[in-house]
């Protein structure tokens, strides 16, 4: 991770039940690469992290969604567990903010149940992708290439399956924030939004 994000500010979106190494380690990556990362929730003061089936710590929030500007952001990233993603997918908010990096094809970086939102904001189709793998299904009928791999980048999109994948996934993340974004991942953002509209 010697790519500097000094200068770069990344949104991390999540809300009660994130997976917690999903949302702590690649925050903790960021932050060592020099970004200004910032835990973005729909509701302020804290959100309920964790481990597998047990309840893990609670995580500040450092702005809700009310708050917070996509404008403001280089890059996402998008922490697994199975609620919060779960949750996210029914906030107009969070999928108005999410949007917003597909459609810029500014970096996002999603783990494990995290990709799920993406669905909901136009974001997987034409994409090759990767995720936990009850999502299989649910990303291949959105119209991703969805593939059983440690991580996958994909013109600034980066995905990954599982907490044991996060230094592969934190590196790649890392890497894709440096580089920025991407003209490929705008366009089928806007692809993607206009197949909507028309749906």
């Amino acid at each position: 991770m010697a790519k500097s994000l000094a200068g770069k500010k990344v949104a991390v979106v999540s809300t009660d039940g994130f997976e917690q190494s999903e949302l702590t380690e690649p925050l903790k990556a960021l932050k060592d690469a020099g970004a200004e990362a910032h835990v973005i929730a729909p509701k302020a003061g804290t959100i309920q992290g964790m481990k597998h089936d047990e309840k893990g710590d609670k995580i500040a929030v450092d702005f809700t969604l009310d708050q917070a500007r996509a404008d403001d952001y280089d890059a996402l990233v998008l922490p697994g567990g199975v609620a919060n993603p779960d949750s996210l997918r029914i906030e107009p908010k969070a999928i108005a903010f999410i949007r917003h990096f597909v459609e810029s094809g500014k970096p996002i970086a999603a783990i494990c149940h995290g990709p799920w939102t993406l669905i909901d904001a136009g974001g997987v189709s034409g994409r090759t992708m990767t995720s936990w793998p009850s999502l299989k299904a649910d990303l291949t009928n959105a119209g991703a290439a969805w593939v059983d791999r440690e991580v996958v980048v994909d013109q600034g999109l980066v995905t990954s399956r599982k907490p044991d994948d996060l230094p592969g996934f934190c590196a790649k993340m890392i890497e894709e924030i440096a580089e920025g974004p991407h003209a490929n991942g705008r366009a089928r953002g806007r692809r993607a939004e206009n197949h909507a509209e028309r749906a």
